[in-house]
Formats: structure tokens, C-alpha cells, sequence
């Protein structure tokens, strides 16, 4: 038996790989990380736009944070017209407004005009030409920095004779005012990572000495402008429902926060009353692997895309930027000699989930004390962050969530046994049997790889296993329609009727 060195901790593990798993998740130390300064700082928020600090005892007059914080019963109102359908709304998570300090309004209290600004204040453009300017040369033409500064040469030259001032000087002078913008893209950072295990005392493998660098953009920022812009104000749902048919009392699914996740996620962050009243906000995220140009040299891009559930589908689906480009990961490149040792293959997998666990780091604190931010339709809420599902394809399913190809991620059935019962996967599961089981038991009998620490270790009620959604068009659509389905049906035909009838019936 194996004990754990930290102090204070009586834990004792049969092997080196149950120690490691546990040091790693319970124990973390945070990897030296080199971060450069952002291509541009991010604007500070506006004042009282958005808190994280410790928030106030009272809730509002009557210093609760429901109007009757005893009552479990869902909150329950008629939608759509002829009231052909009710939900049932979340009784604790319910989105309540709050003042910029997190103190609750009263019912109907009415919400703060979203800018101060006047209708003639165009700032940081000095005139509305100014703006359109800019927005056209920028925006609009996508016109190249020396194509800009031609144009305004010749412009200001006009304005010499007329004793004119120009509006912008140079390119420069334009770039500078778009980004000093209040409103607007948040703004790209990077950070660079590399290999700081233990090297061969010769022939290192090159992607041992490589730096990798990862550009993202803050996920919480992101957010903080989905949530506030006036055109989603009318398109989010700010509490968990269940929507039932008036007449038949039948169950319907269609928007995200109508689902049982949400629910039962909610369900949970509400055991904390301190939760209560406040809006909580799913991270659905997304990444593929994507060649963009073989013709220039093979340039792989490894977008990581995010969203969030409050947001309904007719939105997310008509491209109004619902859905937010916020990382480029790394792609480790390695010649076919290092490429398929077991040394590279764990640093590619571990360098996938601790660049996520980077990028993701900044959501935490709000995933378990609420902070401020402001919506769309003027009014300040509180809210709770979570991890919701990650979209990707079955080879990135398999490394998410750190099993063998081939594997179910979803259940521990062997693919040669469908038939048979088998359990579901499990964060719990899989941390108790890293502890019991070296790494070829857990790969040979449970198709674990052991030694990858997965990204949603650190953070709250996030169990990667129940996180991954399916694969609409590789895993439904082509595997169990096309591939398995479409064929059976083929080669059933063909035992039955020989293949000359069998082409004829399928024609």
C-alpha cells in the first residue's frame, strides 16, 4: 500500500497510478504557465456592470431571496396562445432581478436605461461621419491597411485647402479608436505551454523542446456580452422548465433550459439557499479538428466554440452570434517515429484537457457563489455558471473523455456485447477505480487510460461521461441509420432474395 504524502491526508492506494489520480484531483499543483500580454487588454467593465465580490447578507426589503422561500412547488404560468401549453418554472433558481450589488428588486420594479450615453454622443468617435467611417472602411470594405492610409492621404490633402480637420490621420489613428470601442469582440490572449516531464538522457524527440502557444478569449466576457445584448433580451430563458399540453398534460422538449439536465442541475446548485433567486447559466461547448487549406501546406485549426443554454434555438440556429468562436488549441505535430509512442500520445491528450481546464479557469468562482451581470433588458441578475455538453465527434469523444478507441463513452459495455447490461460511466466510478487498478487492468477490463487527468476534474458537478452529447450526424444519422441499419437491411435482402433481386428492390 501507497500513502498520500500530503499532510493531512490519510489516503493509502495499491498502486502508483491510483496515488497520481488522486495527488492530481485533490492534491493539484497548477503548471507554470508563460502568458503573454493580450493582443489587446480587455475594457474594464462599466461600472457595476458585473461583481464577484462576496455579496450582501440582505436580499433586497424583506431580506429573503424568494418572495416565499418555503414554497417547493414549481412555479407554474400558461404560454403561447390559447394557453395550449404551461410550464412548470424552477421554484429557487428563478432569475429575479437584482440592483448592480446583487440585492433583489421588488416584483415590477422597473429596469436602468442600458446606456447613459446621449443621442448625439458618438465616443469614442468624435462625430456619427467619424463612426461610419470607420465601420465602413473597417466593417463593411474590409480594406487593407495601405489602401486606408491612400485614401485618408487623399482626403486630408483635399481638406488642406478649406482649412478642414482630418477625421482620422492614418490607419492607425482608426485602429486605435475601434479598439478603444466600449462595446464590441472580446479581445484575443495568449498563453504557451510545453513538455516538462522527464526527458531521455539522449535523442529528445523534438516535441519535447517545443513551445505550444493556445489564443483564446475569455469565456466569461463572452458571456457577459451574449447575456447583455438588447436583441437576445426577448430569446433567453432565464429559469429551468418543464413544458407540458394543456389539454393532455403531455411532456414537450424543445429549448435548451426544458431539458431534465437543467433541472436537476439546478436542483442542486439551489441546496445552497444562497443560490436562490439567482439565473443559472449552461456552458455548452464544442470543438473539431478542421483542415482549412490543403493546398498551402496542411493548415489544421483546432477551433474550440461556446454557447450557452439560456439562449433558444431559433437563435443559436439563425447564426446571430449565439454561438462564439473563443480558442484555437494546439496541435502537437510529430514525425511517424515519436508519433506513436505511448510518451507523446499522453502529452497530446494531457496538453488537450489542461489547455481547456486554462481557457475555462476564469468561469469557477461563479460556479459556486453567484456574481452580477447585466441582461439585455436592462435588469442586473445573479448567476451561477456550470458545465453543460460538449458537441464533438467520436474521436474527440474518446479523448475527452480518456478512453480507449473503440470504447463506449457512455457505458462500459464492450462493443462485442451490446446485449448485455452494462453501467453507465461515472466521474465517481472511474476516479475508484484508478485508485484500485493499475493502468493494463484499466485499459484492458474498463477501457480507461489512467494517467490523463480529464479538464472537468477541477470543477463543480461536471462529470465529462454524462457532458458529452451524442454525434447527431456521425453517430445517429450516418452510424445507426446508414451504416448499420441501411446495410443489414442490404445484406438481409441479399440472404434472402440473392443479390440480382435484392439490387432490384433497393433501386
Amino acid at each position: 500500500m501507497i500513502p498520500c504524502t500530503k499532510t493531512g491526508c490519510h489516503r493509502w492506494f495499491r498502486n502508483k497510478s491510483g496515488l497520481t489520480q488522486h495527488v492530481n484531483v485533490y492534491h493539484p499543483v497548477l503548471p507554470s504557465v508563460n502568458i503573454s500580454v493580450p493582443v489587446e487588454q480587455c475594457q474594464e467593465s462599466s461600472a457595476g456592470e458585473e461583481h464577484s465580490q462576496v455579496l450582501p447578507d440582505g436580499y433586497g426589503d424583506s431580506g429573503n431571496p424568494l418572495d416565499d422561500p418555503s414554497n417547493s412547488n414549481p412555479l407554474a404560468e400558461y404560454v403561447g396562445p390559447g394557453d395550449r401549453y404551461y410550464r412548470n418554472y424552477h421554484p429557487n433558481l428563478t432569475g429575479r432581478p437584482c440592483d448592480s450589488l446583487g440585492n433583489f428588486l421588488p416584483a415590477g420594479h422597473p429596469a436602468e436605461p442600458l446606456t447613459d450615453m446621449q443621442p448625439d454622443d458618438w465616443s469614442p468617435y468624435s462625430s456619427r461621419l467619424e463612426f461610419e467611417l470607420a465601420d465602413f472602411l473597417f466593417t463593411r470594405s474590409q480594406m487593407s491597411a495601405a489602401n486606408i492610409n491612400e485614401l485618408l492621404n487623399l482626403w486630408n490633402a483635399s481638406l488642406l485647402s478649406t482649412g478642414g480637420q482630418p477625421i482620422f490621420r492614418d490607419s492607425g489613428e482608426m485602429y486605435k479608436t475601434i479598439d478603444s470601442t466600449p462595446l464590441g469582440d472580446v479581445q484575443w490572449e495568449k498563453f504557451s505551454t510545453s513538455y516538462t516531464g522527464e526527458r531521455p538522457t539522449e535523442n529528445v524527440p523534438p516535441w519535447m523542446n517545443d513551445t505550444y502557444d493556445i489564443w483564446f478569449r475569455s469565456p466569461k466576457e463572452v458571456i457577459r456580452n451574449m447575456l447583455s445584448r438588447p436583441d437576445f433580451s426577448d430569446a433567453i430563458d432565464y429559469r429551468p422548465f418543464r413544458e407540458y399540453e394543456s389539454a393532455t398534460d403531455s411532456r414537450q422538449w424543445e429549448d435548451f433550459m426544458s431539458g431534465d439536465w437543467a433541472w436537476k442541475q439546478a436542483d442542486t446548485i439551489s441546496r445552497d439557499p444562497a443560490t436562490h433567486g439567482s439565473t443559472f447559466v449552461p456552458i455548452i461547448l464544442g470543438s473539431d479538428k478542421t483542415t482549412v487549406s490543403v493546398a498551402t501546406g496542411q493548415n489544421d485549426y483546432y477551433p474550440l466554440y461556446l454557447s450557452i443554454g439560456n439562449i433558444r434555438n431559433k437563435v443559436r440556429r439563425a447564426h446571430r452570434n449565439g454561438v462564439i468562436l473563443i480558442a484555437f488549441l494546439a496541435i502537437p505535430h510529430m514525425d511517424k517515429e515519436h508519433a506513436s509512442t505511448d510518451a507523446f500520445r499522453r502529452f497530446r491528450r494531457q496538453l488537450f484537457h489542461s489547455s481547456l481546464a486554462y481557457i475555462l479557469h476564469d468561469l469557477m468562482p461563479g460556479m459556486t457563489e453567484p456574481i452580477v451581470m447585466r441582461f439585455g433588458d436592462g435588469h442586473y441578475r445573479r448567476v451561477i455558471f456550470g458545465l453543460g455538453p460538449y458537441i464533438a465527434d467520436y474521436e474527440e469523444q474518446v479523448l475527452l473523455a480518456c478512453i480507449v478507441r473503440g470504447w463506449c463513452v457512455k457505458c462500459l459495455a464492450m462493443r462485442q456485447a451490446l446485449d448485455t447490461d452494462a453501467l453507465y460511466r461515472s466521474r465517481e466510478h472511474a476516479e475508484a477505480l484508478i485508485e484500485e487498478f493499475d493502468l493494463k487492468n484499466l485499459r484492458d477490463e474498463y477501457g480507461i487510460i489512467g494517467d490523463i487527468i480529464p479538464f472537468t476534474s477541477g470543477f463543480p458537478r461536471a462529470d465529462i461521461y454524462e457532458l458529452i452529447a451524442p454525434d447527431i450526424l456521425h453517430q445517429i444519422i450516418k452510424g445507426t441509420f446508414k451504416d448499420h441499419l441501411v446495410e443489414w437491411v442490404e445484406s438481409y435482402l441479399k440472404a434472402m432474395h440473392g443479390t440480382a433481386k435484392a439490387n432490384a428492390i433497393l433501386d
